[in-house]
């Protein structure tokens, strides 16, 4: 497997899916082999659980490490020949031509189109652009994880794909809050936020909705790694200027706490592929808010969950009427049930499975 910086505890929605996917195909009998990158993998890790880890060095500058290590990971698996070459995402998967000149078998997963981030330049939007051409024509298989990403394949390059969603773990919900109080917040009475602090995902609106809103009694908690770039920056004091909590990227008993015990989850973002952070949130009950992007829009929530994107003033609208209503334990004990069964790892890793054994097949 191709196409994630790391496995585990390495920030990002592909990553998260790659480690509950391929524990879960491990478990079905495939050997897997990840190939991650030397900066975001300790060099003793060589192993997690049945899953083999082999790190090959990349450049850390952004808009060469991906590309650089896609480049390295292809020859390696091209020494090694596995059965299938699974390339994540769509950066990577500009390697998939190389891929077939050494013979391999390639499946690829299309997570979202990244040329749509903010974040990239006019050569990196080229690349991007150029990676999801050319895996999508050159790939034995593709693999969309929603609806709007099958769509694309099919109108965009006249590709087929197999549409598998992203799943999520149905959580305990921990009855310990030491950890939320640590940081200063309240149980149930916090806005959270979880994901990587990058200008899609629109802290920055999310601040400025809150600081409008103030509904009495509540808090912003932002959940994230601060980078060391101009956005960051900007969130940072943004956050330091209204009060907004701000813990840092977490993982474990920290982050099931922050999850369980929010009372509400908002996810302001202009892109997605399917939100990972959002499917947990549900997972455990929470009210959600989310933008009107199609992604958001897929996971099928009441049309009140979501509010225009950009529109900062809706977003505090609804804000101050999430906080004033009632805790509805009974709806989110459906929440929790409807997302477990439509989001089902097992499920997810069997049908990828299949797409293997029919690549295999042919």
């Amino acid at each position: 497997m191709l196409g994630v910086r790391g496995i585990p505890n390495v920030q990002g929605g592909v990553e998260t899916h790659a480690l509950h996917l391929y524990e879960r195909l491990a478990a079905l009998g495939c050997e897997v082999e990840v190939i991650v990158r030397t900066p975001f993998v300790p060099r003793e890790l060589r192993t997690v659980g049945p899953i083999r880890l082999r790190r090959l060095w990349c450049p850390t500058r952004p808009g060469l490490e991906a590309f650089v290590h896609s480049v390295l990971g292809v020859l390696y698996a091209g020494l090694h020949r596995p059965d299938i070459l699974h390339i994540h995402a769509i950066g990577p998967a500009i390697v998939t031509p190389i891929a077939r000149l050494l013979g391999l078998r390639v499946v690829i997963t299309h997570h979202g189109p990244d040329y749509d981030r903010d974040k990239w330049g006019a050569f990196a939007r080229l690349v991007l652009r150029t990676g999801e051409a050319v895996g999508a024509r050159h790939s034995h298989a593709r693999i969309a994880i929603s609806r709007v990403i099958f769509d694309l394949m099919a109108s965009k390059y006249g590709r087929e794909s197999d549409l598998i969603p992203n799943g999520v773990v149905p959580p305990e919900l921990p009855e310990e809050s030491d950890q939320v109080r640590g940081f200063g917040l309240e149980p149930g009475r916090y806005f959270l936020q979880v994901s990587r602090m990058v200008p899609e995902k629109r802290q920055l609106d999310l601040i400025r909705a809150f600081e409008q809103a103030r509904p009495v009694g509540w808090q912003l908690c932002l959940v994230g790694g601060l980078a060391d770039d101009d956005y960051s920056r900007q969130v940072e004091s943004a956050a330091r200027d209204t009060g907004v909590v701000l813990t840092g990227f977490q993982r474990g008993p920290a982050l099931q706490q922050l999850y369980a015990h929010a009372g509400a989850f908002v996810l302001p973002s202009s892109h997605e592929g399917l939100p990972i952070a959002m499917l947990e949130a549900l997972s455990y009950g929470l009210p959600v808010l989310a933008s009107d992007i199609a992604a958001n829009l897929e996971v099928g929530l009441d049309p009140c969950c979501y509010f225009p994107m950009g529109n900062v003033r809706s977003l505090a609208e609804r804000l101050e009427r999430i906080a004033q209503a009632p805790r509805d334990e009974e709806s989110r004990a459906a929440c929790r049930d409807r997302i477990a069964r439509t989001y089902d790892w097992e499920q997810i890793a069997k049908r990828t499975e299949a797409v293997y054994r029919r690549v295999l097949s042919r």
